[in-house]
């Protein structure tokens, strides 16, 4: 019998998986997929005593490979829930739990559309799933380090699909083709402290660093392009811990964060923030870090085919869209196309976090009609 995505959905919920935890999540994932024929490994990397979980499962040897990715590590749910956010009841047509958009309930799906093809005929080709334990943490030992262990392998997949929660209010409304990159840059200028009435004697910091915030946010990066809106720098915290009103400060420090489209490089960027600092402040200290570049899937074969099996499920017209924030697709658009279609995701990190119980049997059949369409 096909697998039914509500109960499998309702039995993920119920692994208490807040990052770093699994507490059964991949377990529970592997003897299913087992169940269904998949040959399972789980790929755990990280410091000895505190490994990330990771699970590869695949079902065939030859191409096509389509691979699924996501993760079921969640967020904590926090106060105000109405119901046990680990029970995974259903209520009005609506299942709540802690990750059920993001994004236990696309992984259920997934899983459940194989099971469904299954029942009717063998699968032609290959298809893989490459879950993980740790997207909504640090992720430095999740995705990003089974990705080479797939190559060395020879997993690499001809695409991916990531279940992520890619509709802002109706399913079927967006499949995201690509992602800004991201940028952190903490920004410290020293000076020499003293009194705010011999300023001759001391040297202000904030003066300078200043100067340098005001040269980085006026330029304008870019101005676009066809699939992705002008990046943006924006400064997200000033600080110099003074007390006083009349002590010039020894140090001043800000932080900055730069969302990027294809027109730049992460290295060019930080190289640009390190001229203009040293311009106005020299000797200071910019300490940077690129969380992602970013990533475009060109329309093509397969984000066409998903496209028109959206559109027949739900009888809207997907738009591609490269908005939002990072996800790993930025580690998986280094080694194949990669797409994202996954729940509505206007309750994901809210208290009563839930998905539609026809959204996720819709789901179902999106993900079972685009493996026909992948030739699987």
């Amino acid at each position: 019998m096909p697998i039914n995505v509500v109960s499998l959905s309702q039995q993920l919920i119920g692994c208490r998986s807040v990052t770093p935890a699994n507490d059964g999540a991949m377990e529970l994932l592997a003897t299913t997929l087992s169940e269904l024929g998949f040959s399972t490994e789980r790929v755990d990397r990280g410091p000895a005593g505190s490994e990330t979980p990771n699970l590869f499962a695949r079902l065939g040897v030859d191409g096509p490979h389509l691979c699924f990715a996501g993760h079921t590590d969640v967020v904590p749910p926090g106060n105000g829930w109405k119901h046990d956010p680990f029970q995974g009841l259903c209520e009005n047509g609506r299942l709540y739990g802690r990750g059920i958009a993001d994004m236990k309930g696309g992984i259920a799906a997934f899983v459940a559309a194989v099971s469904s093809l299954q029942a009717e005929r063998p699968l032609k080709g290959s298809v893989s799933l490459l879950i993980t334990g740790d997207e909504e943490g640090p992720a430095l030992h999740g995705t990003k380090e089974v990705l080479p262990w797939m190559v060395e392998q020879g997993h690499c997949p001809d695409f991916c699909l990531l279940g992520e929660p890619t509709n802002p209010d109706q399913l079927g409304e967006v499949i995201k083709i690509g992602r800004r990159g991201s940028l952190n840059a903490r920004l410290t200028v020293r000076g020499v402290q003293g009194h705010v009435a011999y300023p001759h004697l001391a040297d202000n910091p904030i003066h300078r660093l200043l100067a340098a915030l005001s040269e980085l946010t006026t330029r304008v990066l870019d101005e676009g392009n066809s699939h992705f809106v002008p990046s943006s720098l924006q400064v997200v915290t000033v600080d110099v811990g003074n007390p006083a009103t009349n002590v010039i400060p020894a140090e001043a420090s800000a932080v900055l964060n730069i969302r990027f489209n294809t027109e730049h490089r992460g290295d060019s960027l930080v190289q640009w923030i390190r001229d203009c600092v040293e311009r106005h402040a020299p000797g200071a200290q910019v300490e940077a870090s690129i969380s992602g570049e970013a990533f475009l899937t060109a329309p093509g074969s397969a984000v066409d085919a998903l496209s028109r099996v959206i559109a027949k499920r739900t009888g809207l017209t997907p738009e591609l869209d490269t908005g939002g924030g990072t996800s790993d697709a930025r580690f998986i658009a280094n080694y194949c196309p990669v797409a994202e279609f996954g729940l509505v995701g206007a309750t994901m990190h809210k208290a009563d976090e839930c998905a539609a119980l026809d959204d996720l049997e819709t789901l179902v059949s999106i993900y079972r009609d685009f493996l026909e369409a992948f030739g699987l």
